[in-house]
């Protein structure tokens, strides 16, 4: 198949050129004129970035496939620019071996609007005590990248070396849900004035902290890579800082709903914005913004989380944590990043794209816009804008924060392989 771009401008800089791919790669960049292509895309002016990767995304298959399952959860990346994702193993049965992780990766190469990447289990059954066989799903159909208990933080400080120090032998990545469990029992929001007016159990910022600088120690001794889960505090970011002038291997993501939104969303007590980290306070959502301009945090990363209504339209304290994010990652980043001018649209290529492919070592993914690169593409137009509505998303859970949100920037095409996997807002039929 041949796809043929028109009038894009590459990273969102220079004239605009037109981009022809043929057998799945970039073919030809420039004044292609009228060739012959099975399908033009018009795109006058439009952006031209690297298919985004997701490496923080929940797909709920095997098990909570009322809210989302690897066909509608991939149809939702696709429409929001992305090429591949990474799906965390707290599904039920937990992504602790080949049998499930192989299962992922099979059933999303049926599905084919994207790559998802199974993410293992780091503890068997997210149990925190016992090892899982991490070479058995990184020598598996799925090539298991990176490991994680998220949803649940590797608290036991042995259990977590260990883990690192299989993990380096391998050349597989450890990622954490950097949170003290002894600190947050029965916690809901963030631990701050907001909490304390609404009655609500806070969540204390050092919870995260103690974990991320125990981890990067642990690293440090280990001679490990280490990725921390959505970082969400001020003082996580210092701690970074820290660690990388240590020369300590340590990554880390940032979700789009901790750029944006902050700790006063909490006054109506809606369950869709309650999160596991909490949203924080705008000074933390300032420092996050920054950190990731400066590239102290190295991506950004969704931390896509579907729920059904009655999970959510609930007590605050009784919701599930966790919004969606896949579909409105791209606006936020704009708004947040790029309209303040913190990041230019090939700063939004590495944050969402070049970095954390390189960071879980993907050869075909976040690649330069150059002739002979694989065709992961996606075209965005920066002049766009739309509304968010739950409902209208492709996911089959609605529990997004950004309901009724008028955002900046569209997504207009995503290639995978050369082949369009997304269109002016609509999947493949």
């Amino acid at each position: 198949m041949s796809v043929l771009i028109r009038g894009v401008r590459c990273y969102g800089e220079g004239d605009r050129v037109d981009v022809l791919v043929a057998d799945g790669q970039i073919a030809e960049i420039g004044d292609v004129g009228a060739r012959d292509a099975d399908v033009v895309i018009d795109a006058p002016g439009q952006v031209l970035l690297p298919g985004f990767v997701d490496l923080h995304t929940h797909l709920r298959e095997p098990g909570r496939e009322y809210t989302e399952d690897i066909e509608t959860g991939s149809a939702a990346a696709a429409l929001g620019g992305y090429t591949a994702v990474f799906a965390m193993a707290n599904t039920t049965p937990v992504a602790d071996s080949p049998v499930v992780t192989d299962h992922v990766w099979h059933r999303g190469q049926q599905v084919g609007l994207v790559d998802v990447h199974p993410v293992g289990a780091v503890t068997v059954g997210l149990g925190g005590t016992q090892l899982t066989e991490m070479g058995m799903m990184a020598s598996g159909a799925a090539a298991v990248r990176m490991f994680s208990d998220d949803g649940v933080c590797v608290a036991d400080p042995l259990v977590m070396r260990r883990a690192l120090e299989y993990a380096t032998g391998l050349g597989v990545l450890i990622a954490q849900h950097a949170e003290e469990p002894r600190l947050t029992v029965g916690s809901v929001a963030h631990e701050g004035p907001t909490a304390a007016r609404l009655g609500l159990a806070g969540w204390p910022r050092v919870a995260e902290e103690s974990i991320v600088a125990r981890d990067a120690l642990l690293a440090r001794d280990a001679g490990a890579r280490l990725h921390i889960c959505h970082a969400s505090t001020a003082g996580t970011v210092e701690i970074l800082k820290w660690a990388k002038a240590q020369g300590i291997s340590v990554t880390a993501e940032v979700t789009p709903h901790h750029l944006m939104l902050d700790d006063s969303r909490l006054a109506d007590y809606d369950g869709r914005n309650r999160v596991n980290p909490p949203l924080r306070e705008a000074a933390d959502a300032a420092a996050l913004r920054r950190a990731l301009a400066d590239g102290v945090i190295d991506c950004v990363a969704t931390d896509h989380a579907p729920h059904a209504e009655h999970e959510k339209a609930c007590e605050f304290a009784a919701a599930r944590p966790g919004m969606l994010g896949l579909q409105t990652a791209l606006s936020v980043v704009v708004a947040t990043m790029v309209e303040p001018g913190l990041l230019t649209w090939r700063d939004v290529a590495r944050v969402m794209s070049e970095r954390p492919a390189e960071i879980v070592g993907l050869p075909d993914q976040g690649r330069p816009l150059e002739v002979g690169e694989p065709a992961n593409l996606t075209v965005v137009d920066p002049q766009g804008s739309w509304m968010v509505t739950g409902e209208q998303l492709a996911s089959r859970s609605a529990n997004t924060p950004f309901e009724a949100m008028t955002l900046p920037a569209t997504v207009t095409a995503t290639l995978l392989r050369g082949r369009v996997t997304a269109r002016d807002g609509k999947s493949p039929a």
